[in-house]
Order: C-alpha cells, then sequence, then structure tokens
C-alpha cells in the first residue's frame, strides 16, 4: 500500500467508526424510550381492575383449543404462558401486553431508520408511538390488540428490508410473522392483502415485483403463513365460521357506525391531535417524496387498510396498527423538511410541544389517577368525550375503564346468594351469567369465594355448555335476564348488583335465584345463545 492511499483508508476506516457510533446512540435512544413506555404504564398497571375482555380471555386459557368462536387462539396461549410464568393476578397477565408496547415503540424507530432517518426521525417516530393514547390504553391490558402493532410493523419492516435489495429469505420471516399474526387477531389479513395491493398499484415497482414472484422464497413464506395459520382455519371450518357470526351481529346490534369523516376523526384522537402532522407527512412521504418511491406500497396500504374498515363498518380503532408505520415515515418527512436552517427552530419547538401535549393526554391512556381524580381531570380536558365505539358506553368514564369496574363487587354479591342456599342446593346450583365478562368474573374472584364456575351463552361460553347442570337451581344475571327467566317456572329476585363507575349495562343488574326449568338446562341451552 503506498504513503498516498494510507490517508484514504483511514478516512474511511474513521468513517466507518462515526457511523457506528451514531447508530449505536441511535439504538440507546429508542431503547431508552421503549423503557420510558414500560415504565409509564407499569406506574398505572393495578390502578383499576380487570377489563372485561381481559377475564374472558384468561377464562379462555382455561380451555386451549385451536379456535374460539369470536378470536384466534394465541391470545388465550398468552394468558395461560402469563399465568404459569408470573402467575395469576392483575400485574402478572399485563407484564407482556407493557413489554409489547416498549417493543412497538422500539421498532418503530427502527423502521424510521430502515427508511433513511436519522437520529431525530427515529426520536420523533418512537415519541408519537410512546405517547398515543390508544397505544398506551390497549398496551396497558390483556388484548389481541396489544400484540397487533407488533405483527404489522414487523412485516412492513421485512418488506422495506426486501424492496431495499435484503435476502429473499426475509419472506420466510414474514410469512411466519404473518401466520403468528393471524393466529393472534384475523385483521392481520386486512394489512397483508393491502400490503400486496400497495406493491401492485406501486408502478415503478412492477418489474421489481415481477422478479420477486418468481422467487420460490416468496412463495415458501407464503406456505409457511398458512401451514400456521391452519389449525385456526379448520377450527373455523368444523365449527361453521362464527366469526363472520359474531362481526355480523355486532355491526348491527354493538358498534358505532360512524360516517367517513368521524372514522378518521376518531383517528385523529386515538393518536393524539398534535401528532396528526407526523403521520399525515409519513403518508405523503409515501405517496409523493422521492426518497419515499420505493416504499410508496406503504402508501397505499395504509389507504386501503382505513377504506376497507369504513366501508365494512369496522371499528375506528381497527386500523390502529398502522400507524406506528406512519410515524416512521413522518419522522423521516420532518427531518427532512426542517433541515433548512431557517426551519432548524422546528426540531426543538415541534417534539416539545409534542411531549407536553401527550403528557397532558397521558392519563386517558394510562390509569395514573384515582378515579375521581380521572373524573375531574377529564371534567376539565373532556378528551375521550368524543370517542365511543360501542353503543353501551357510559359518559362518566372512557369505555376502556368502565370495563374495569364492577367485577369483584359482582362476584362477591353473587357469593352473598349462593352461600345463602342451603349445602344440597348448592351442588347442583349453576351461576349462569349474560355475557363473558360476567361469566369471567365469577370464573376470576370466585375461586376465593368458594364458588362453582359459571356458565353463560356468550360467545365461546356456550361452546362449553351447561356443564352438567339440570337447571333445577339456578342464579341468573346480567344480559338478557329479563327474558332467560321465562325459562323457569319459580324465579325470585334476590340481590341488585351496581357499581357507579361501570359500563350503563352493569349497573342496578338485578340477581334471579330460579327453579323449576320448563325443560332441562342442555334442552333449554339453544336459546341461551348471543353471539355478539
Amino acid at each position: 500500500m503506498s504513503d498516498a492511499t494510507l490517508p484514504k483508508v483511514a478516512e474511511q476506516a474513521l468513517n466507518r467508526v462515526r457511523s457506528s457510533g451514531v447508530a449505536i446512540g441511535g439504538i440507546a435512544v429508542l431503547a431508552g424510550l421503549a423503557v420510558s413506555r414500560v415504565l409509564l404504564q407499569a406506574f398505572g398497571i393495578q390502578h383499576y381492575g380487570f377489563f372485561r375482555d381481559e377475564l374472558y380471555y384468561i377464562a379462555c386459557s382455561h380451555h386451549l383449543a385451536s379456535g374460539y368462536i369470536d378470536q384466534p387462539p394465541l391470545i388465550a396461549l398468552i394468558a395461560w404462558a402469563a399465568r404459569h410464568l408470573f402467575g395469576d393476578s392483575l400485574v402478572g397477565y399485563r407484564i407482556l401486553p407493557v413489554l409489547a408496547g416498549g417493543a412497538t415503540v422500539f421498532l418503530t424507530g427502527l423502521l424510521a431508520r430502515e427508511l433513511g432517518g436519522g437520529r431525530l426521525a427515529q426520536f420523533l417516530a418512537a415519541v408519537v408511538i410512546l405517547l398515543a393514547p390508544l397505544s398506551l390504553a390497549f398496551n396497558g391490558i390483556l388484548t389481541m390488540n396489544a400484540f397487533e402493532p407488533l405483527f404489522w410493523l414487523l412485516c412492513a419492516w421485512l418488506a422495506v428490508r426486501i424492496v431495499k435489495g435484503g435476502s429473499s429469505s426475509l419472506w420466510l420471516l414474514m410469512g411466519a410473522t404473518a401466520g403468528m399474526g393471524l393466529e393472534n387477531k384475523h385483521t392481520m389479513l386486512v394489512f397483508v392483502l393491502a400490503l400486496i395491493a400497495g406493491l401492485a398499484l406501486s408502478r415503478q415497482h412492477h418489474s421489481a415485483l415481477l422478479k420477486l414472484f418468481r422467487s420460490k422464497w416468496i412463495w415458501l413464506g407464503a406456505l409457511l403463513a398458512f401451514v400456521l395459520f391452519l389449525p385456526n382455519l379448520i377450527w373455523e371450518t368444523f365449527h361453521g365460521w362464527p366469526q363472520f357470526e359474531v362481526v355480523r351481529n355486532a355491526q348491527q346490534l354493538k358498534n358505532v357506525e360512524l360516517s367517513p369523516l368521524q372514522f378518521v376523526g376518531e383517528q385523529i384522537l386515538f393518536m393524539q391531535p398534535l401528532a396528526l402532522p407526523i403521520w399525515i407527512g409519513g403518508l405523503c412521504w409515501y405517496l409523493f417524496a422521492t426518497e419515499g418511491k420505493r416504499f410508496r406500497f406503504l402508501g397505499w396500504a395504509y389507504l386501503i387498510v382505513v377504506g376497507i374498515f369504513i366501508v365494512l363498518h369496522g371499528k375506528s380503532y381497527y386500523p390502529a396498527p398502522i400507524y406506528p408505520v406512519m410515524a416512521a415515515a413522518g419522522g423521516v418527512a420532518f427531518e427532512q423538511l426542517t433541515a433548512r436552517l431557517d426551519r432548524r427552530w422546528l426540531r426543538l419547538a415541534y417534539p416539545a410541544v409534542l411531549i407536553v401535549v401527550g403528557l397532558a393526554t397521558l392519563p386517558f391512556g394510562v390509569p395514573l389517577l384515582p378515579v375521581d381524580a380521572f373524573l375531574r381531570y377529564s371534567q376539565a380536558v373532556p378528551y375521550q368525550r368524543w370517542v365511543k365505539t360501542e353503543r353501551d358506553a357510559t359518559v362518566a368514564l372512557p369505555q376502556i375503564y368502565a370495563d374495569m369496574f364492577g367485577w369483584e363487587n359482582m362476584a362477591g354479591t353473587i357469593a352473598g346468594v349462593y352461600h345463602n342456599l342451603s349445602k344440597r342446593e348448592q351442588t347442583n346450583c349453576a351461576i349462569l351469567a349474560g355475557n363473558y365478562g360476567e361469566a369471567g368474573a365469577i370464573d376470576m374472584y370466585g375461586r376465593r369465594l368458594s364458588l362453582p364456575r359459571a356458565i353463560s351463552g356468550h360467545n365461546n361460553y356456550f361452546l362449553w355448555g351447561p356443564r352438567g347442570y339440570s337447571g333445577e337451581c339456578v342464579i341468573l344475571f346480567g344480559e338478557r335476564a329479563e327474558i332467560n327467566k321465562n325459562f323457569f317456572g319459580e324465579v325470585e329476585r334476590v340481590a341488585t348488583i351496581s357499581d357507579a363507575h361501570a359500563m350503563p349495562s352493569e349497573q342496578e343488574v338485578p340477581v334471579y335465584l330460579c327453579h323449576k326449568p320448563k325443560s332441562p338446562l342442555s334442552v333449554l341451552w339453544p336459546h341461551f345463545k348471543l353471539i355478539i
């Protein structure tokens, strides 16, 4: 090597070291933001009680199967794992969702880096997701929605890597991710189809697209996704595709129907209004920016996902998992927009204001405040009043909080009725709950109250049947109790369940002691069916 080339080699080596240092520094920042998210959620993890759906998923975890009437099997398996790893407690069941939230924040920043973003882009993208009220709310409870963004985000990250020339074998990892995502929630299929359609609509990729589809790896990835999803498909087939019945009944009887404008308006609230320029900027960057040209398929995917859920009258939070993908591009767009010297002040001002407003909306995503303090706060900052995803929604508390109240009191009231019975009656007395939340509350809190497991006609509880009870003695309460009591010849109202902070349907709930069924409970059972 000549003396003349030594400085060049040294300079190249120095540049590599600097680049490596910047990357490591960026990773450290993202890791810090992810840890901050976990700590934020840890402060509110047990201020209120179990969420309605958590009680149901925990009940499902005692009946592991390859499918359930209203969800794929992964969430029940996660609940089973949480119970065996961390114990049968509120904190134990919520550890994995909280960690998933931290991972989502971290991966959002990584996607921004993969799109060409520097530290500012990565930081801003991660902060948008870190403080998004809906993201915080979902990652604070055991729910499919806590894990769904991770599956969508990882698929997007892998797609970007492939488009940038990464190994074709990454299709296998994408197939595994999509397959597991489908076992978590069926809406994963919407995102997968939107990705494929987005690639097809990105005309500049037609030649590259043909090359991709000629690769054996994409088909092997698709096969892997299918194999992973197959157990649930088989279950759905043998049970008459109940998921379609659930969706149809929810649209007709449960969900609030929104106009397209209202639907988009709720997206703005879910993500925090001041974050709007970031995810809108991300959409524009994907669709129109020269630098985003290669990744235009993700912009199309966003429009397709939102369009599908609007047309099918899905709940307004269904597109939520795609917003980390938009935030990543938004961070890049902001970084590029503020590169000029006369705009540099925005690099400090906007993130600072975003964080301040995010902290102001924090109590709507994390139950940090005692309930009375939160009610006062929500009157001063009426943030949640604009969002209503179901018809039976309380005014005093947002639904996600209201559904955390009343369950332990409910189990205590039922225990009082049950233990008032004679020992002979207790032996064959069924506790018939109206919905899966009520039944789940009996199953969760009833163990220490010496109660038998509940029965219910709601969703998968219907499949579990009447558990051998004859119906000669039934404690009946909850949804449709006024109708179901007519199946008994002798009915006495023995108690009332109420909690001022619970959902309206769980306030002033009558409890009936029923005898003399008009037919055996096994014969009457189809009349209790409630699929919604």
